[in-house]
């Protein structure tokens, strides 16, 4: 049983902004409401996709899906859509609550300082 971050109110507004309803033309989404919760759940935690509980369901499908959703612009329309709105603040996502993977951080005592070559050259 997954415990759920958004309350059923939160849910139904976000239920209209996002693809594969059966309004939509192609395949409709297979459930939309776990897919969220398990992005949440990824930026909650900041554990890598690998690592995500088997009730959201096989981790390299949600990764995948996050990526088609992202190119396409689904999550901006969200956080557009919902941004004023102060009961969704904790479901926001900010570049203060994601933290870098250790190798991603740069080379190890900082960065330097480097002369262009056209320094160098003079």
């Amino acid at each position: 049983m997954v415990r759920y971050v958004l309350r059923e109110d939160q849910w139904k507004r976000l239920k209209a902004l996002l693809p594969g309803k059966d309004s939509d033309p192609g395949r409709s989404a297979y459930d939309n409401r776990l897919f969220l919760e398990a992005v949440l759940w990824k930026v909650r935690v900041g554990a890598p996709w690998r690592d995500l509980p088997e009730e959201f369901g096989a981790w390299n499908s949600v990764f995948k899906r996050f990526r088609r959703w992202a190119q396409n612009g689904v999550f901006e329309r969200i956080f557009n859509a919902l941004s004023d709105d102060p009961d969704f603040e904790y479901a926001m996502i900010d570049a203060t609550i994601v933290r870098v993977h250790q190798h991603g951080t740069g080379p190890k005592g900082g960065l330097t300082i480097r002369p262009s070559g056209a320094r160098a050259a003079a």
